[in-house]
């Protein structure tokens, strides 16, 4: 929802502003960065954006081109908001002309950000953000370039991690101004610093400039130049700028508003007409007020590390299936690329006709949060959620593929012997693990399965799931971005033990006892290894993975001695089906959720835990925060944040001293603790609402009716623990989220016939996050990303099986080299600070085929 030129957002400043000490700048040095705001889907679509971009842009090369003979301040610049533009006029002008483009950008009389356009960000997974920005990071490498921008404009809120991610990307400055409207933030325009430095949790940080807002066409809106004459004279003599931000070098960003285009030299008359012998008035690029700024200023601003909560980033759960479609293709893609290392390795041309889909793959994951979701535009609802599906489709596409090929692929290298049936059992996480996982065949006869790498038979049994039949069976000890191969083999094996008893709707096996409600929830969660602890307590109504209404029938659906489920069929008042799994030796209780009607209504599932004053750690977007305002020793903004939907990426994690459970989601993204409103964080009621869907801010903002969609899968998992570990949980909710992988064995000469890892990770604190072939291709490396989830600094060591690294280098989170990483005895060793991610380039030495080392690369 935009605001009209005159609903100007007043606030006042309470008690006056106590002036801050700065270094006088004589002249002064007032930057003025022209741009025109992208609505995309919301002014106009994609078509008639690209025009625009090619327009927009053919217009200020020219004008760079016109303004060269000009003093350096009075040249003509201008400031994509988005690597959209980029992309687009590289694909639709010449060769010559995207040269003329880049010569610009590297002149300083272009800039585009890293971002792929103004997007919120604040449900987004980590790897769904780095990869929208995979396309600036390509442009970098070929055009011997930086980009040192990152934008996120228009939406009240930020999300506290994100700065890490941007800056791990290569981003070192960023400006945010807002609309001040459709916003429940309290005193969303009154600042408490007007620049500052933005430190992550990991200890990087990014200047960044968000001024206190006048209106969203004035200082702090999102087209602060828009009147460039009144914007210059307000920061040089308003009593209240100058109180706020005493410091002589100020940027007035942003000119376009909601216009469709902008090609005018408004803001370059202004720099000419208004310099005088008391300010310069410059044409920035955005980068160049930021660089004057710091070397002034640097070292004695204000910091601020803290969460803001979320706001427009919420309305993606008005289409809440199409929204969970991305995270689980973003989880696949952990997956499919670990796979195809493994078959590039030993077939380096195999992600060569892959290129294209992946870069519009990467580049709609930049795309999908674009900051209109409110969906309250000229180009109208249909339209954009239309699009939404659109890029969602083409991102599966990509991913489906590369996973179903790799899958194949990787079965066609492993070597087999004899004729029964075998399938290999893929583990593309960085530790070993046991879990259960579904073999692809099926058989009338009595079977037995022998695991090969050790003669040992494991229990297994046949299920029956919504796509079909499979047999089920228990893989221990699957090695790291490894696998251990499977044998199907007749005749009746032995008789385990079922993996839990049924009596009635009370389901046990050795860790666990549920009891499950008529309406599908779990209403007494008995740990037995603690002591029979009660973990269900009903809150507000509501007790565990419960939906809030309705009754049905509960039944065993599948039963053996690998896994046993309970389903649980609800007619009304909506039809929904929920599914309660134990595992055999997996410490880790699954619900399977289906909701199987439209709903217009904002539901939720509920979690009420039997835990007093209880403590929630959650993964936000890139970190893993305390859900307490700062004040109380949390993570959240006392001031200019919304607290009643926080963001829940992979998980949460809900304690009580040294007692607790975390809860692993896969399909949503947003929770209310307690009874949370906008305006106040609830911290002391033992309840996590989870967002299943809806139009969180009403009926005029997002996607009415969930676009028709009848059917929503959420999926949650949960396991009780001691004393929290952020590191722990996330273990626990990756493994999860990443279930075992099972393929056919067809037979080849590359990979060990019994079992293989690829690679092992020394520091448990330092989890694996991303293999991949390098953008570049396989013969480029392999791009690792690790993540140290621990508050502590940690030393990791990564060694290839049976190989080697001949070199290795640190790279960007878009894979651009910063320098040599160090290598010790063959194997990458780094050190990571605490909560901080990392990407590195590997290169491991040719392989040879021998008994223990059969990559043929």
């Amino acid at each position: 929802m935009k605001m009209l030129w005159y609903q100007i957002l007043i606030f006042s400043l309470v008690g006056g502003v106590s002036m801050v000490s700065a270094q006088q700048v004589s002249p002064k040095r007032i930057y003025l960065a022209p741009d025109d705001h992208t609505d995309y889907f919301w002014t106009a679509t994609g078509d008639q954006y690209r025009q625009a971009f090619l327009e927009m842009i053919d217009y200020y090369l020219d004008r760079a081109d016109a303004t060269m003979a000009n003093p350096a301040d009075h040249q003509s610049r201008w400031n994509c908001d988005g690597s959209l533009w980029m992309w687009e006029y590289e694909k639709n002008r010449s060769p010559h002309n995207f040269q003329r483009f880049i010569d610009r950008i590297k002149s300083g009389h272009i800039s585009v950000p890293l971002t792929a356009l103004v997007s919120c960000y604040g449900g987004a997974p980590v790897e769904a953000i780095l990869r929208g920005m995979y396309y600036p990071g390509s442009i970098e490498r070929r055009y011997d370039l930086r980009f040192h921008l990152a934008v996120s404009m228009e939406n009240q809120t930020l999300p506290y991690g994100l700065g890490s991610l941007w800056a791990g990307a290569g981003a070192r400055y960023s400006w945010k101004g807002i609309c001040g409207c459709a916003t429940k933030v309290p005193d969303a325009g009154s600042r408490e610093h007007e620049i500052y430095w933005w430190n992550g949790p990991d200890g990087s940080r990014i200047l960044t400039k968000w001024y206190s807002l006048v209106s969203n066409q004035s200082i702090g809106g999102y087209a602060e130049g828009r009147s460039p004459s009144n914007a210059i004279d307000y920061v040089d003599s308003d009593p209240s700028f100058l109180a706020r931000h005493p410091y002589g070098i100020i940027g007035i960003f942003g000119q376009g508003w909601d216009d469709f285009k902008t090609t005018n030299q408004n803001l370059l008359n202004a720099a000419i007409t208004q310099s005088n012998a008391s300010r310069r008035i410059i044409v920035s690029n955005e980068a160049d007020f930021f660089q004057d700024f710091e070397s002034v200023y640097g070292q004695s601003l204000p910091s601020l590390s803290c969460a803001y909560g979320n706001e427009w980033d919420l309305y993606c759960a008005s289409m809440a299936e199409v929204s969970a479609r991305i995270k689980r293709s973003v989880e696949k893609l952990r997956a499919a690329e670990a796979l195809a290392t493994l078959v590039s390795l030993a077939d380096s041309t195999f992600m060569d006709s892959r290129k294209a889909s992946q870069d519009r793959a990467f580049l709609n994951y930049g795309l999908y949060w674009e900051h209109d979701w409110t969906a309250d535009g000229p180009v109208g609802r249909q339209a954009r959620a239309d699009w939404q599906r659109a890029i969602t489709g083409e991102i599966e596409e990509y991913v489906d593929s590369l996973f179903e090929d790799s899958q194949a692929a990787l079965g066609g290298m492993i070597h087999k012997s004899g004729t029964s049936p075998r399938f290999y059992v893929f583990n593309p996480l960085g530790w070993s693990r046991t879990d259960s996982v579904d073999l692809p065949y099926t058989t009338s006869s009595p079977f037995h399965v022998v695991d090969l790498s050790n003669g040992l038979e494991t229990p297994s049994q046949k299920v029956t799931l919504p796509g079909g039949a499979s047999i089920r069976i228990l893989a221990r000890s699957v090695p790291p971005v490894g696998y251990r191969v499977f044998e199907i083999r007749s005749g009746a094996g032995t008789a385990f033990s079922q993996a839990a008893t049924v009596n009635g709707n009370t389901l046990e096996n050795d860790m666990y006892r549920l009891t499950i409600g008529p309406r599908g929830s779990v209403t007494s969660w008995i740990d037995k290894t603690r002591s029979n602890r009660e973990f269900v307590r009903t809150v507000d109504g509501l007790a565990v993975n419960d939906f809030g209404s309705g009754a049905g029938t509960t039944a065993v659906e599948n039963a053996g001695p690998v896994s046993v489920t309970l389903k649980t069929t609800i007619a009304s008042p909506l039809p929904r089906t929920v599914r309660a799994t134990l595992t055999r030796e997996v410490n880790r209780v699954d619900f399977m959720n289906e909701i199987q009607q439209n709903f217009s209504d904002v539901l939720t599932w509920g979690f009420g835990f039997n835990l007093d004053n209880p403590v929630v750690n959650h993964e936000e977007v890139g970190a893993v925060i305390r859900a307490k305002l700062l004040a109380d020793g949390g993570h959240y903004s006392g001031r200019n944040a919304r607290y009643d939907w926080l963001t829940l990426n992979h998980f949460a994690d809900i304690g009580s001293g040294s007692l607790g459970v975390t809860l692993s989601n896969a399909d949503c993204y947003y929770m209310r603790l307690g009874n949370s409103t906008p305006s106040s964080l609830d911290t002391s009621t033992p309840l996590i609402r989870v967002l299943a869907g809806g139009q969180v801010d009403g009926t005029g903002l997002g996607i009415q009716d969930q676009d028709g969609d009848t059917h929503f899968l959420q999926r949650f998992a949960l396991q009780t623990h001691g004393a929290y570990s952020s590191v722990d949980a996330m273990k626990f909710a990756l493994e999860h989220q990443n279930p075992l992988i099972a393929g056919p064995v067809t037979g080849g000469q590359t990979y060990p016939e019994t079992t293989w890892s690829f690679l092992t990770v020394s520091d448990n604190r330092t989890l694996l996050w991303a293999l991949k072939p390098a953008e570049e291709g396989i013969n480029r490396g392999i791009v690792a990303r690790l993540w140290n989830l621990s508050d502590q600094q940690a030393t990791s060591k990564v060694t290839l099986q049976n190989r080697n690294l001949r070199s290795a280098k640190a790279l960007t989170h878009i894979e651009t080299e910063t320098g040599n990483a160090i290598l010790e005895g063959g194997a990458l060793k780094e050190s990571f600070q605490g909560h901080q991610i990392r990407t590195f380039l590997l290169d491991p030495e040719p392989g040879s085929a021998s008994n223990s080392s059969w990559m043929l690369y």
